[in-house]
């Protein structure tokens, strides 16, 4: 499922328009970047929770020709599946 067919699927549940759909759709994902970017963590209780973790600096190898590089540290995203979802899943 693409973001156009997940927000005609919420128009659709919802009952209300696409444009509609659509905003609240672009909130929600704005909202959960701008709280991952303060460090912060979101959670919805049965759906799961997203996260932020510190990747170290470390050195990597060019696989085409075996030279040591550097690897910058950086933020990643985590996700972490809740019971429910998962019980969804399997």
């Amino acid at each position: 499922m693409n973001k156009s067919e997940l927000i005609d699927a919420i128009a659709a549940d919802a009952g209300i328009t696409k444009a509609a759909a659509k905003l609240a759709l672009e909130s929600f994902l704005g909202n959960v970047g701008k709280t991952l970017k303060k460090g912060g963590r979101v959670s919805l209780v049965g759906f799961g929770s997203w996260s932020v973790s510190k990747r170290a600096a470390r050195d990597g190898r060019n696989p085409q020709t075996g030279k040591t590089i550097k690897i910058a540290a950086k933020n990643v995203v985590k996700f972490k599946a809740g019971a429910e979802l998962e019980g969804t899943v399997n």
